[in-house]
């Protein structure tokens, strides 16, 4: 699933990432597109807390596999 977070300042890329994020089973793979630069903290720290596993960033394109 990719969800588009572009053009979308803090905290709205992590909150929308995590609405979609939501219905998805355990194992499911999001990639986020987000360009605020505070999404490079915000995303990993998300990840932290939830229990899903921050898979790496490249560009605007963050990889999470939901936990």
């Amino acid at each position: 699933m990719e969800v588009d977070a572009l053009g979308l300042l803090c905290p709205l890329p992590v909150l929308r990432l995590r609405k979609r994020m939501a219905p998805l089973p355990s194992g499911a793979e999001v990639h986020l597109l987000a360009d605020d630069p505070a999404a490079h903290v915000d995303v990993p720290h998300f990840c932290a807390e939830a229990g899903h596993a921050f898979l790496g960033v490249e560009g605007q394109r963050f990889r999470i596999r939901k936990g």
